[in-house]
Parts: structure tokens; sequence; C-alpha cells
């Protein structure tokens, strides 16, 4: 069952938490969704639309952002992601080298016209996504993907060690080109749909169940210096900034909070409990999700309800400013009643606020 009709989307909820402050009522937020589960919600078919013409494209986010709507959320979020567009790309998923293994490779490949290729592709979906917004609603996202998740685009993640070891110029060269593409698009995108967007952000995978993905000092040398390079244009252009990364992260935070972001997302707990977050950051950043994505696929429905309520509560009450939702995203195969669950979870919780 859909939640109540009469809730008021209001996005100024989610730019509290970004302000690190306590919201007048609970917000929700995920990263991604998939369209599958909105699918099933609704009960409407509207995922092949994204790939139509100018009205099926219309259809698809007039869907797409109804969804967020009736699910109570503040904000829709939607980004383009700059790996969509590389060419030769995918190597991020494993199993190919990337394009670019020497320096010859390097110096060809068409870097240049990304820029190009990515507004070609955005430019109609951000528009879409303006006309559609629902009233009280702003977006958040942006330009999707980090320094770190373009390089295992363009690289592989193990051939990323190996050019490191055999080639370091070549592998700092790559890392300050892939900053200054995202530089280059951030920059339009900010002049171009500051409108629209009342949150910017980017998710880049940094770690796993056990520690970052490459060392801390080589995120700091390479990865670090070009979130800077978007971070800064983001607020020069009094926009706040939610940064997302999976993995156990915590030897490079401080150096992430020291280049202004707002709020995190992204936890396990496997890796820590959320409180952890909580203690560690939640007096200088806001924090978004807590609820572990096993939670919602491994237990009932009446089992995920009682559970997020009182996590969520806790969470409220402890943290200055805090955003309800996974800890990482609802893929397909989060079973839809485990999902809808916590979003029930979260109407009890403004109801309990409410009545008191």
């Amino acid at each position: 069952m859909l939640p109540t009709t009469d809730f008021q989307n209001d996005y100024r909820h989610i730019v509290d938490v970004l302000a690190n402050r306590r919201p007048a009522r609970l917000p929700v937020y995920e990263h991604i969704i998939s369209v599958e589960t909105m699918e099933a919600v609704l009960n409407t078919a509207f995922g092949t639309l994204a790939s139509g013409d100018t009205s099926d494209r219309e259809e698809f986010f007039r869907n797409y952002c109804r969804f967020w709507q009736v699910m109570t959320y503040d904000t829709v979020s939607f980004e383009v992601c700059i790996t969509s567009i590389l060419p030769d790309g995918g190597a991020i998923m494993g199993g190919k080298k990337g394009p670019i293994q020497s320096r010859q490779d390097f110096e060809q490949y068409p870097w240049a016209e990304l820029p190009e290729r990515f507004w070609a592709l955005a430019h109609p979906q951000f528009q879409a996504l303006r006309r559609n917004l629902p009233p009280g609603m702003q977006a958040i996202g942006g330009v999707g993907n980090g320094a770190f998740e373009i390089s295992e685009d363009l690289v592989g993640y193990e051939y990323l060690a190996y050019m490191q070891a055999d080639d370091p110029e070549l592998f700092a060269d790559l890392y300050n080109r892939i900053g200054e593409l995202m530089a280059v698009i951030w920059q339009q995108f900010l002049q171009d749909y500051s409108d629209v967007f009342c949150v910017c952000r980017f998710g880049d995978d940094l770690g796993f169940k056990t520690s970052t993905l490459v060392s801390p000092g080589t995120i700091r040398r390479h990865v670090i210096p070009q979130y800077e390079k978007v971070i800064s244009q983001v607020k020069m252009a009094g926009k706040p900034f939610l940064y997302h990364s999976c993995g156990k992260i915590f030897p490079i935070m401080e150096d992430v909070i020291q280049l202004g972001i707002n709020a995190k997302h992204s936890n396990e707990d496997i890796i820590a409990p959320f409180d952890t977050w909580i203690e560690r950051y939640g007096s200088r950043i806001g924090l978004f999700g807590g609820i572990d994505v096993d939670i919602l696929c491994q237990k009932t429905p009446a089992q995920i309800t009682t559970d997020v309520v009182e996590k969520a509560t806790r969470f409220r009450r402890t943290a200055y400013g805090y955003a309800l939702g996974s800890g990482n995203s609802i893929p397909h195969y989060v079973p839809v009643d485990g999902y809808m669950a916590m979003i029930e979870a979260a109407q009890i919780i403004r109801e309990q606020e409410a009545g008191r």
C-alpha cells in the first residue's frame, strides 16, 4: 500500500540534514532505487521509455518523479554518470582491461570529446527532470562517478596497480586528467541546473568490508585532489555536497571532511554500526542511511518495520542531521515488501513525533 496521499514534499528538510541540523520531520533518502522496484510499487511499466524519443523520455520522468513523490521523499535522486559515455569503457565491471594501459593509450584517448559526449546524453535528461519535478521537490545528485571509479573504468582495478608500479608518472597524469574532465563537466552542470538540484553529490566507492581498495596514501595523493576540483566549485555555487562511498574508509574520512563535504552516505553493519558513524562524525556532518540492505533482504516486513523504527528513532535523536534510508541503495533483488516496510517505518516515526 502506498503512503498517505496528503503528504507535503519539501526539499528543505533534506537541506537541513546537509546543514547538520535536525529537520522538523524525518526525511527519507535513497542513493539509487532500481526502476524495477519503482515499476512494481507504482504498478506501471515505464523503464524502457528512458531510451525512447522525446515523448517517451517525458513519460519516463513523469513516472520516475511521481515515485519519489508518493513514497514521501523530499528530493528526487538522479545523476548521469561519466562512465556511461567513456569510449571503450566498462572495465569497472571487471573481466577486461580498460582502454588506457600505456602512455600512448593515454595520449590518444579522445579526452577533448568527452564533455560534448556527456552533454549530448545528459542535457535531454536533466531538462526532462526539470519539467517533471513535483511541487515542493528538488533533485539531489548531478554528475555521477568520482575520480577513482572513472580510473577503474578507463584502466581496470587490477591494472591500476600495475600502472602505479610500472609508470607512476602516467598514474599521476591519469588522475589529474580525470580531475580536469570532472571539473569541466561540473562547471557546466552548475551553470545550467543549479535551479533543479538543491544538493550536489557524486559516488566514488573507495573501500570494501575490511579496508580501502587502494592505500590511504594513494587516495590522498591522487584521488582527494580531484575531489577538491569539484567540491570547491559546488561550494562556490552555494550548494551543499553529499559524499557517497562504500566500504571501510575511516582512514581517509578526515581528508574528505576537510574538503568541506556536508554529509556522508553508505554504511554496512559488518563494517561498523551506524552509531559509530554518528559518534565519530555526527557533530560535524549530516549522515544518511543507517539501515543495512541485508535487513531489507532477509527479515520479514513486520520485523523490518519494528527494527527500522527502533534504529531510526535512535539515529534521529543522537545525530544532528539525519535522513533515513538504506545503507547503500535499493537494487532489484531487494524484496519490494522489505523496501515498503522501511518506508512504513518512516511514516510511523513521523506520526509518533507529530502526536507528541
